[in-house]
């Protein structure tokens, strides 16, 4: 028998979902789609066991003994083809698209990682939805509304791919070993996919200072005479901050801004 606490390594972020109750809800929280599934970081395949019952699924894991232990656990279902298995970083795996068709992605992903991980699967076309148990301060800001506290970038680019919504909260006590804080998970259903990266660096020096304003912000990187015309133009107030500008306005902003940076014109 693993004990799990000796088990869980820090380097990959390891707390392993234990919590029956908890399992399930994600389960019935998955959209219901014909889609192939892939999981991201099984680690003792405590999930895996119920999603390979609904559909296949393709699994990505890092940690090599895991993928020991899956193997030996899921031997039938790897051979029925039920479950494929890769191990190894997924991140290198990832090079447009992670799967070939379309796919919606559920995982119980490391804290440490997370962010890095929905953003990629906002940039592929072939992910639809994604389901994911993140640090719920992770998921308010993907989740969050325009004037919320926690609007943010990740807010902006997830209502430029579609809707993300936090579904419900899992307590620490729920893993071996327990975290330090409450994780949540976090639906986003895609429309569409992110095809420029720009967008997302624009945002990085919108949202720098959360509580500066935009204009304060983005004169850091852009002529302020160009600002105060294209605020004028689109009705922004001036002394907005960040939380308080609608995403279809960070569009607009982009668009009139790109090719504009450190005073360069078009």
């Amino acid at each position: 028998m693993i004990n799990l606490t000796e088990y869980a390594k820090k380097a990959y972020g390891q707390n392993f979902l234990k919590d029956e109750i908890y399992i399930e809800k994600i389960i019935q929280s998955m959209p219901k789609t014909t889609n192939h599934l892939v999981e991201i970081g099984p680690g003792l395949g405590d999930l895996t066991k119920k999603l390979i019952e609904v559909k296949d699924v393709t699994a990505y894991e890092v940690d090599s003994r895991s993928c020991k232990y899956l193997r030996e656990t899921f031997e039938p279902q790897i051979a029925k083809k039920r479950l494929q298995l890769i191990e190894g970083d997924v991140l290198e795996s990832w090079q447009e698209n992670l799967y070939a068709t379309s796919y919606d992605l559920v995982a119980n992903l490391p804290y440490y990682i997370a962010t890095t991980i929905i953003l990629k699967a906002f940039e592929d076309e072939n992910c639809k939805t994604i389901l994911v148990m993140v640090q719920k301060e992770v998921a308010l800001k993907f989740a969050a509304q325009v004037g919320d506290r926690e609007f943010s970038a990740l807010s902006v680019l997830t209502q430029s791919v579609g809707s993300g919504k936090l579904l419900f909260d899992v307590p620490p006590q729920a893993f071996v070993p327990p975290p330090k804080v409450t994780s949540s998970i976090l639906l986003i259903e895609k429309q569409r996919s992110l095809t420029d990266k720009s967008f997302q660096k624009f945002l990085k020096v919108a949202f720098k200072q959360p509580r500066k304003t935009l204009m304060k912000n983005l004169s850091s990187q852009y002529p302020k005479i160009k600002l105060q015309k294209v605020f004028e133009m689109l009705e922004i107030a001036q002394n907005f901050r960040p939380h308080q500008v609608e995403t279809p306005l960070y569009h607009h902003l982009y668009e009139r801004l790109k090719g504009e940076e450190n005073g360069k014109q078009q």
